[in-house]
């Protein structure tokens, strides 16, 4: 079992094209709040993040934002945080959110969201970090990019337990009793010989 205090939610800066996506962050972060889960995240007010950071808070739960200054000085940082961390750069806001956190959701965004999640899932498939990364699929956003990776190890370029690594769900409860249940693999120097054969 993994003990989770706090997770870090990637998700889109924008409340996107359907109304599902604000409901089902609104959802996470109730489930959170029941579970007495801090957030980390990315310190925004506005779209998806602002939406799980407000619902979150708004049951009394801890909400811990991490934005580069540069976001700072184009007004988007959420002022009503628990923590706001103001850092140099991206690479310092995912290595801090990474830190303070013990295990990692992403919900619909765009590109940020995706490089954050995939990351984290590369650190884990190396070893670097033993937490589970998880995606709440809503509304099918996701679904494609899932059948992507299950190609990806029909072709020989993943292992299945690489694939395994992101665990996935349409539900937060669902979801992070599975990411609790989550045991960090032993690494194993055959891997890449593994994938050679």
């Amino acid at each position: 079992m993994t003990e989770i205090k706090s997770l870090c939610v990637y998700c889109g800066s924008s409340p996107g094209a359907k109304p599902d996506y604000i409901a089902l962050a609104e959802k996470l972060a109730q489930t959170m709040a029941e579970q007495n889960l801090g957030l980390v995240y990315g310190g925004a007010h506005v779209g998806i993040m602002g939406a799980v950071a407000d619902r979150l808070m708004s049951l009394g739960g801890k909400a811990v934002g991490v934005i580069p200054e540069a976001l700072v000085e184009m007004e988007v940082a959420h002022q009503g945080l628990t923590e706001l961390h103001i850092v140099a750069d991206m690479h310092e806001r995912k290595a801090t959110m990474a830190k303070l956190s013990d295990g990692f959701i992403s919900l619909p965004g765009g590109l940020g969201t995706l490089e954050e999640m995939f990351e984290m899932l590369t650190w884990s498939q190396l070893g670097l970090h033993g937490k589970p990364c998880g995606v709440l699929n809503v509304a099918g956003f996701y679904d494609d990019l899932l059948r992507f990776l299950d190609n990806a190890c029909a072709e020989a370029f993943m292992l299945p337990h690489h694939r395994e690594l992101l665990i996935d769900s349409t539900d937060p409860k669902d979801l992070i009793a599975r990411m609790k249940e989550y045991v960090p693999e032993v690494k194993s120097k055959l891997d890449w010989q593994l994938l050679q054969n």
